[in-house]
Parts: C-alpha cells; structure tokens; sequence
C-alpha cells in the first residue's frame, strides 16, 4: 500500500469520526477547533503524496475546503461526512498506474 493511500484510509477515519454527530463536535469543541488546523496539514500532506503517486485528490481537495468550512454547525457535519466517503473510496480504489508501468511523460 502506498504512502498516499495509507494517508487517505487515515484522513478518511478521522473526517468519519468528526461526522458523528455529538461526538464529532464534541472533538472540535473540546480542542478549540485546532483539530480542524491538524486536519487541514494531514489534507494538504495527503494532497501532495496523492499528486506524486498519481493517484486522484478529490478527496485531499474536499478535506482543505473542509477544515477551513467545518466551524458552520450543520454543513461542517456535512461536509465531514461526504470528505470522509470520499477519501475512503478513493484510499481504496485500484492504482491507474502499477508500480513498474513506466509512466507517459
């Protein structure tokens, strides 16, 4: 498993964890929403591995927008909910490219 994908079944559980309703505002709250600040460098990291695996950032790029959206009561829920979805598809989804596929240039 590549270092991208291991990045995405992480971020993928923790945006799935703050989507739980009490519980997840619980966390935010409980931090003073630094856990959103964590979430958004774990995103940016896991958009810059998934950028030099090839592998797609949707995911990467919904949890940034996430983080920076997810103090607004009801669409943070949301938006935790759907970024979490996301990253897990896409953690486990088959690579484009193998590892011994020379890649187009």
């Amino acid at each position: 498993m590549s270092a991208s994908k291991a990045m995405k079944w992480i971020t993928g559980s923790c945006e799935i964890i703050l989507a739980i309703p009490i519980l997840g505002a619980a966390i935010v709250i409980g931090t003073g929403y630094s856990v959103l600040g964590l979430m958004f460098i774990l995103h940016v990291i896991t958009l810059i591995l998934s950028s030099r695996d090839r592998e797609s950032i949707y995911g990467s790029v919904l949890g940034i927008i996430t983080s920076l959206l997810a103090w607004i009561p009801f669409v943070g829920w949301f938006l935790h909910l759907i970024t979490g979805i996301l990253l897990m598809v896409s953690g486990g989804q088959k690579s484009r490219y193998p590892s011994n596929h020379i890649y187009p240039q």
